[in-house]
This record gives structure tokens, sequence and C-alpha cells, in this order.
């Protein structure tokens, strides 16, 4: 599946942005040239005494979610992607379950492979 989005229609951060992507976001979102939003960004910055204009940036970069990638390469990763963004506990108890199978894997090729057992039968079927 492959899935785009439209950034005139949802404001997120850019993943191209210089910090956080939140100027690149509104900038994509407002189609205007970035350049103009980081100028009115930094021009408030200085009108507003600097910290005001700090926090409302941070908060803008907690709180927006990161544009989608654009292209997935199964319905797998969309969906993944969307738990992610909408849910991230969701998203790592996925993560910890899979990963949880991908250990009880390499621990029963390695039980097979360290037992005593697959020395001779490696030795046997060398043999003939």
């Amino acid at each position: 599946m492959t899935s785009t989005y439209d950034s005139s229609r949802t404001l997120y951060r850019s993943r191209q942005g210089w910090l956080f992507g939140v100027c690149r976001g509104i900038a994509d979102y407002a189609s205007i040239n970035v350049l103009w939003v980081r100028l009115a960004v930094i021009i408030a910055t200085c009108l507003t005494a600097f910290w005001p204009m700090v926090l409302v940036y941070i908060v803008a970069a907690i709180f927006l979610r990161p544009a989608p990638v654009i292209s997935f390469s199964s319905d797998e990763d969309w969906s993944f992607y969307q738990t992610y963004v909408s849910n991230r506990e969701m998203a790592l108890q996925r993560l910890r379950s899979r990963l949880a199978a991908l250990d009880k894997r390499t621990r029963r090729v390695e039980n097979h492979v360290t037992r005593k057992e697959y020395d001779w039968d490696q030795r046997f079927n060398s043999e003939t």
C-alpha cells in the first residue's frame, strides 16, 4: 500500500525542518515559503522577550504530529504508523510483543544448535 498525505489539509511537523520542523510544517500547511515563517518566528521571538515564543515553539513541537512517511511498503507498516501517531503506548506494546516473539525464536534456534545431540548429528551426517 502506498499512502501519501496532503500537507495542505492537516498541520504536521515537517521531517525536513531545521529545528523540530515546526516552521516548515506551518509553511507547508499555509502554502507559503518557509523563509517567511522563520522570519515571523524570529521577529515574534524578539518582540515577546524571547521566552514566551520559545515556549510556544516547544509546545508546538511536542503536540504537532510528525508528517507521515510518504510511502509504506505494506498495510502493516501503514497501520503501525497510524497506531504510533495516535497511541504511542499501544505501538510500544506491539513492538515489545514482536521483540518477544523474535527472542523466543532466537532462543529456540540457539538451544537446538548448542545441544549435545546436535554435535553428534553433525558428525554422523558428515561421515556418511
